[in-house]
């Protein structure tokens, strides 16, 4: 008989092995769905604890630096945005009410529509138009080639189809100002009716990034630091901005900016008198239907209150309207605050634009000075010697001024004067030192400085 002693090992049964396998699988397999969520979230858990708290504060003590500039140039100023769609483009479905409340919230001064064409029409008498509440609303339409005319009559209907030539003519015609949106795009840049072309574009910017990148910031930072993680999609835009460079060599070409807003990009889940969640993009366009089990049921109690036919049980939205409207605007110099007095802004190129986003850049100025004689940017001044390029920011930054795209002056500060050796068309950018990287901030337009 065998008698056991403690020395002895005790022989492993089949529950231990199955045990001892088990923790052993699990534990593998949690150390590599670990290294998997890191793989995928480091760069985003980064953003969201690191980079995005310290680049706050870097744009708040901005902020508190603003200080109004030293450049007395006589006109008003009025910043707002151009390219936006309301509900009457058919993937947008923000009432005009609704958007009138988002420019309120980004301060803004007035707003050029570009809604989608309608059944083939622009009818300019579909959309608000004069002053509503203190902002002014400018109706106008995106069109194919890239037309976006505005200044028309509210009587106006144009064919969308119609020949870009016979189309453009119609506009001149009509006292219309002809820009081409999505200037990133082949475009007919040898039409004369051309007034002026978008230099930055939000949709475009976004386009050209990689969602898979971009997602998992969307996931962990939106909630936490929405403006940062939009910012993402910021790049900088050296071609168009060289593309528009060579037009002005040929004919003048004003540069505004396209916030292009239509909050569509986002999802929406309903719960139906079927007992199923539905989920909307956020233009209403259907994504699915799913059934409900009595643990999804208990989640979505638990997250989103009492389930009752029709409610909508959440919005993810990564464009709301105010956060596009903000994110870059465009000023322009006029007498007033009048539809007639900012075409003519827009008309003659006294326009710059600024991410707002990042701090409000009212105020700006870029000024050719001889004498008493001053000229803003959009003028044009015969060039004398001893004339001087003067820039001031309401903001400390790095000026940069341009002449037909070759870089002239660098110069850092909240003002720097410098005098062109002769002729050309000379325009302004300011960038910001945000964590040690110079950021776009403003890109002015140009002033001609012409032989005599």
């Amino acid at each position: 008989m065998t008698q056991y002693t403690p020395t002895q090992k005790k022989p492993r049964t089949i529950r231990s092995l199955l045990l001892r396998w088990t923790v052993r699988v699990t534990g593998a397999l949690i150390l590599l769905l670990l290294i998997a969520f890191l793989a995928v979230f480091h760069s985003a858990l980064y953003n969201r604890f690191v980079y995005f708290p310290r680049e706050a504060r870097a744009w708040e003590a901005l902020r508190a630096q603003i200080e109004p500039v030293s450049i007395r140039h006589g006109w008003n100023e009025y910043r707002g945005v151009i390219h936006s769609h309301s509900e009457l483009s058919h993937d947008s479905d923000v009432p005009f009410e609704e958007i009138l409340e988002a420019l309120k919230i980004a301060g803004s001064d007035f707003i050029f529509m570009s809604d989608h064409c309608i059944d083939g029409k622009a009818d300019y008498s579909l959309q608000w138009r004069g002053i509503h509440d203190g902002i002014l609303f400018a109706p106008g339409f995106e069109m194919q080639e890239g037309f976006m005319p505005f200044g028309l009559p509210s009587e106006t209907v144009l064919d969308c189809r119609e020949d870009p030539e016979v189309l453009a003519k119609q506009i001149d015609a009509l006292g219309g100002l002809l820009f081409f949106a999505h200037a990133e795009q082949d475009r007919r840049w040898e039409l004369p009716e051309l007034v002026g072309i978008e230099i930055y574009n939000i949709h475009a910017d976004f386009m050209d990034e990689n969602v898979r990148q971009l997602a998992p910031n969307i996931l962990l930072c939106l909630g936490a630091y929405p403006d940062h993680t939009i910012r993402l999609i910021f790049d900088r835009q050296t071609e168009l901005l060289a593309k528009w460079d060579r037009l002005n060599e040929i004919k003048k070409v004003v540069g505004i900016a396209a916030n292009d807003a239509h909050r569509n990009v986002g999802v929406r889940g309903y719960y139906t008198d079927k007992g199923t969640l539905l989920l909307h993009e956020a233009n209403a366009k259907k994504i699915g239907e799913y059934n409900l089990n009595f643990l999804t049921r208990i989640l979505l109690r638990a997250f989103f209150g009492p389930l009752e036919p029709g409610k909508r049980l959440f919005t993810f939205q990564l464009d709301p309207y105010e956060r596009s409207v903000r994110f870059v605007q465009t000023h322009l110099l006029a007498r007033e605050l009048t539809e007639e007095a900012l075409l003519d802004a827009l008309r003659e190129g006294r326009v710059f634009i600024a991410f707002h986003m990042i701090a409000d850049a009212t105020g700006f100025s870029f000024v050719a000075e001889h004498g008493n004689e001053m000229a803003v940017m959009g003028e044009s001044v015969t060039f004398t010697e001893g004339m001087r390029l003067r820039v001031a920011s309401p903001i400390p930054c790095r000026f940069t001024i341009l002449s037909d795209g070759k870089v002239m002056h660098v110069a850092e500060g909240r003002e720097t004067i410098w005098s062109p050796p002769g002729p050309g068309r000379y325009r302004a950018e300011a960038e910001l030192d945000i964590l040690g990287e110079w950021v776009p901030w403003v890109y002015t337009n140009p002033i001609g400085v012409e032989a005599s």
